[in-house]
């Protein structure tokens, strides 16, 4: 546990299993630090090396409960661990996760500014790699829902609630094929338009 030395020095760090530097505090299910001693949420495990399909189903599931901060852990072991053509990719789908996080802590500015950047980040690697369906997330329709929500996080100037606000990252489906250019496929999941280029619900969420 980190304190302060009785005789002056810089108390020692807290590390995990392995002896990485990692702060022990619990902290609550959108990562805000709790005082040493009180029930937190369990933390993710660092450093896991999944399949790219076991991210996306790992991480949806901690979205859909509410748990972005810790989706983006997730995102992040596949940023470091994944091939260097990919990595944009899973860093763009963390910035979002960690906007979620913001915008549910109440952060109106730095959520919606972290929701555009991973929504332009994504969109800038699916147009440069051609791949507008990598492991069947609907990247498209994910950076539409990031600046969607951005605005309302804007406009209403409050908390959002992580849970219901979560993205679908393979759209209303689970299809993990990946599509052409134009982000055509099979089991996208993607709802029909309306007839004037606009979703019939809010793009990429439940």
């Amino acid at each position: 546990m980190s304190g302060t030395a009785q005789d002056g020095t810089a108390p020692e760090r807290d590390r995990d299993e392995e002896g990485r530097a990692r702060s022990a505090r619990p902290r609550d299910g959108l990562g805000r630090p709790l005082p040493y001693g009180a029930s937190g949420v369990e933390r993710q495990p660092e450093g896991v090396v999944r399949r790219p399909e076991e991210t996306v189903v790992e991480a949806q599931a901690l979205l859909d409960a509410g748990k972005p901060f810790h989706a983006h852990e997730v995102f992040e072991d596949a940023w470091k661990s994944g091939p260097d053509e990919e990595r944009p990719l899973w860093r763009g789908l963390a910035q979002l996760a960690v906007g979620l996080t913001h915008s549910a802590r109440g952060n109106v500015k730095g959520g919606a500014r972290l929701l555009r950047r991973g929504a332009g980040a994504v969109e800038a690697w699916g147009a440069e790699s051609g791949r507008w369906r990598p492991y069947g997330i609907e990247l498209a329709l994910v950076g539409a829902w990031a600046r969607d929500l951005a605005g309302v996080v804007e406009r209403e100037g409050q908390a959002v609630d992580a849970g219901s606000s979560a993205p679908r990252l393979r759209g209303n489906g689970a299809g993990n094929g990946e599509g052409n250019e134009n982000g055509e496929g099979d089991g996208s999941g993607a709802g029909d338009g309306d007839g004037d280029g606009h979703t019939t619900a809010r793009p990429g969420q439940r």
